[in-house]
């Protein structure tokens, strides 16, 4: 089978695109960027193709007869981003989402979308099912471009596919960590921090709740929205059914890294402006996942950061000054 991983030098991407490679498979990438350096150099016949997913005449050398799968993880994604470049986010989400499915539909593959727990944004009602109601903010507020381009790339897919009759599914991600990751993100963040030296973060007093979800379980939970025809027509929930505090999070970083190291306290208003709204709750229901494809988070917490620890401690490039956080 031959597939294309959108976003495929990214976090999510660069996985799924060894278990693809590992699994036999042809892959082809296409991304603004090389792969990470860590990438499984026994997967040299991988294809990376460089280019930007707005630009339709570039992604058609990706998406070109003979591919079977898309799986569209491409996206500007990250509080600091969609704050700084809200522009970027919508474009990417939207014209990288519609290039996509065009061209999917062309060359006859199936489309895999990612798309994120953000959509639902600040609904009270937890834990969210995929039928559950978007609660959002006000349209000038920046913070929301993220969540509303991803829900109306949501809209394009489902709507391109009953139109033209295109194989194609939605996984919602659910606060997904692991090697790789940028260091902004909770987990990431901490271990990038502790690592070098540095206090911990802890925003607001670490109350907000979250269901951390180690990577490889979403990788696995995207190949079955990909392989699985039950999936098609579908939005799926990807994410681990344990709810965890940030807190919790950032102590089980400190006492697994062996550091000693003691959490700063900041308020979100301090980084993110007073008009960002943190969500308090962000909880998936799996039920769909589990009875549609037969996945679920398969991985523990504790193991999950233990992991992940190890592999930021073994690539020492992940934690150099220079490193984008």
């Amino acid at each position: 089978m031959t597939s294309v991983v959108t976003g495929g030098s990214g976090f999510i991407g660069s996985h799924l695109v060894e278990r693809l490679a590992e699994a036999g498979g042809r892959v082809r990438t296409y991304d603004l960027g090389p792969p990470p350096p860590d990438l499984d150099p026994r997967l040299s016949d991988v294809e990376h193709l460089v280019g930007d997913i707005r630009d339709e005449t570039a992604l058609r050398k990706a998406i070109r007869p003979g591919v079977e799968v898309v799986y569209h993880l491409s996206a500007v994604v990250g509080v600091d981003r969609y704050l700084a470049s809200p522009l970027d986010v919508i474009e990417v989400n939207l014209l990288g989402t519609r290039n996509v499915l065009r061209l999917a539909h062309e060359v006859g593959a199936k489309v895999v979308v990612a798309s994120t727990s953000e959509v639902y944004g600040k609904n009270p009602r937890v834990p969210w099912a995929e039928d559950g109601d978007r609660v959002l903010g006000p349209t000038d507020t920046d913070r929301w471009s993220y969540s509303s381009s991803k829900a109306l790339a949501e809209h394009l897919t489902f709507a391109y596919a009953r139109a033209t009759g295109l194989r194609a599914s939605v996984v919602r991600y659910f606060n997904v960590y692991g090697p790789r990751q940028r260091p902004a993100y909770v987990v990431s963040r901490t271990i990038h921090r502790v690592l070098r030296g540095e206090p911990p973060l802890v925003y607001d007093g670490g109350r907000q709740t979250r269901a951390f979800t180690f990577v490889g379980d979403a990788v696995a939970g995207t190949l079955l929205a990909g392989a699985d025809p039950a999936a098609d027509g579908e939005v799926v929930n990807l994410g681990s059914d344990r709810e965890s505090t940030v807190a919790e999070v950032v102590d089980l970083v400190c006492e697994l890294s062996g550091t000693g190291a003691t959490p700063r306290p900041l308020a979100t208003g301090e980084v993110f402006g007073a008009a960002y709204e943190d969500i308090p709750r962000r909880v998936p229901d799996v039920a769909k996942a589990r009875r549609l494809l037969g996945w679920r988070c398969r991985t523990p917490l504790r193991e999950g950061v233990e992991r992940t620890i190890r592999w930021a401690r073994a690539n020492p490039w992940w934690t150099a000054p220079g490193m984008r956080t």
